[in-house]
């Protein structure tokens, strides 16, 4: 990147307008955990039917009141966000081209998926519909069926196990109050505490969606993959299971609350 057009992207990414944006970013994205929490404890506990993943988060937005001007809202924060991110990785990071490579390679993905996520909403904003763990399982069946494909899925599975991996261990590790200033008293508390619940129970989550890959791929049956929703219906399966679905969700919920102080206290310089 030629240095006018690196100063141009500093001086965009570091404007107030993009702040705003970035932040209303992680506001939405804090809502929409929020609300797979409550639908993953409504399937634990039998009273609800939608997906508990983004796509049932987006359907019970989209059938609230107001809820179009919620789905725009949500696709401009995410979106913003997605791109802020994808540019944050080639300029900033650690100055060891080791590490940097990392860094880059992590940043990218977080954005990826929030555009992907942002996509998703875009089809919902327009009266459209998706379905998450459909398109999971369709994405498995098409790679199953090429050569090699079985090891793309297990490899799918793994990282997303690693990913996992990582939420849990930033949350135990309290690394995530790295990326905010926290308030103080007992607020900053609480947002530890949320922090913790939170960081942990995405992480749960993650790692019994990437399983739940890895058994697509050695069974070869790509229904085993369904995303978000089969990863918690298949927490749900497990003995003590509605205690389990409650808990994460609830952990859901907690990671929402820390997302919308992160709003408001987040490290963008």
């Amino acid at each position: 990147m030629s240095n006018p057009v690196k100063q141009a992207a500093r001086q965009g990414r570091n404007s107030t307008p993009v702040h705003f944006l970035v932040r209303l970013g992680y506001a939405v994205n804090g809502l929409l955990h929020a609300l797979i929490g409550v639908i993953a404890i409504g399937v634990a506990v039998g009273g609800s039917h939608r997906e508990a993943d983004q796509s049932g988060a987006l359907a019970t937005l989209a059938s609230s009141p107001g809820g179009v001007f919620l789905l725009w809202t949500v696709f401009v924060g995410l979106t913003a966000l997605g791109l802020w991110l994808i540019v944050s990785a080639f300029l900033t990071g650690p100055a060891d081209r080791k590490k940097r490579a990392g860094h880059i390679v992590s940043e990218l993905g977080k954005g990826v998926v929030y555009l992907a996520v942002a996509a998703t909403t875009f089809t919902y904003a327009r009266g459209g519909s998706s379905n998450s763990a459909r398109g999971s399982r369709k994405l498995s069946a098409s790679l199953l069926a090429a050569p090699g494909g079985v090891l793309i899925v297990v490899l799918i599975g793994a990282v997303i196990f690693g990913i996992g991996v990582y939420f849990i261990v930033k949350g135990i590790s309290k690394r995530f109050t790295r990326d905010l200033s926290l308030p103080a008293g007992s607020a900053g508390t609480a947002t530890v505490v949320v922090g913790v619940v939170g960081y942990v129970a995405k992480g749960v989550v993650l790692c019994t969606v990437g399983v739940l890959f890895v058994i697509a791929a050695v069974t070869v049956d790509p229904h085993k993959s369904s995303g978000l929703d089969g990863g918690l219906k298949a927490l749900a399966a497990l003995p003590y299971g509605t205690v389990i679905l409650v808990s994460v969700g609830i952990g859901l919920i907690a990671y929402a609350l820390y997302s919308f102080v992160r709003a408001r206290f987040a490290h963008l310089g």
